[in-house]
């Protein structure tokens, strides 16, 4: 039984990786399921059991994207022991995960308009407002920031970088987009600083 449980989940994490190159490569409209499964060596019916539909399959990869740079996010908010910097670091390791070349597409183009706005809305909530929000908490509580809605202090950092994404996208210099976006946010975020 454990082996079967592991052999699925191989599966389905070949199915996302492949699926991953795909979506990334053609884009979501371009990218062929047939191609797809025949790449991961099953059949239709696979896909449809793990994933239901081929916009379930964009979902998975889109979820796996966003855990990764939640993940990055973590790691390099860590690599300080002061909050502020965790939160500088955090923001700058969003702008850089977001805006890589392999995830532009899926992430700023396709998933938003192949998921809708809600789900869009969702993962993003699942997977960077949570740990922003908590940092933001946790730096209230530290009297490190002024005495605000964190809430919606969430939500305005949120909106202002995924936002910012977009133009640093579109720019052929993105390490110079990113550092001109963190030099904005410092200013933004001393504005609550206490």
């Amino acid at each position: 039984m454990r082996k079967n449980k592991v052999e699925t989940e191989q599966t389905i994490r070949n199915l996302i990786n492949i699926a991953r190159h795909h979506f990334t490569e053609y884009g979501y409209v371009n990218t062929a399921l047939e191609e797809i499964v025949k790449e991961a060596g099953l059949t239709r019916g696979a896909v449809y059991h793990h994933f239901r539909n081929k916009k379930g399959l964009f979902l998975a990869v889109f979820e796996a994207i966003q855990q990764e740079i939640g993940e990055y996010v973590e790691t390099a908010a860590a690599k300080s022991n002061h909050s502020w910097d965790q939160l500088i670091n955090g923001c700058q390791a969003f702008l850089e995960g977001a805006a890589a070349s392999h995830n532009q597409r899926i992430l700023l183009i396709d998933g938003p308009a192949v998921l809708g706005w809600d789900t869009f809305r969702k993962m993003d909530e699942k997977y960077s407002m949570n740990s922003l929000r908590e940092q933001l908490q946790l730096m209230q509580e530290q009297h490190l920031i002024q005495p605000v809605s964190t809430e919606a202090l969430t939500h305005c950092l949120s909106g202002a970088m995924n936002e910012v994404v977009l133009w640093i996208a579109d720019h052929l210099e993105q390490k110079d987009a990113i550092e001109d976006a963190m030099n904005v946010l410092r200013l933004l975020l001393d504005g609550v600083r206490k």
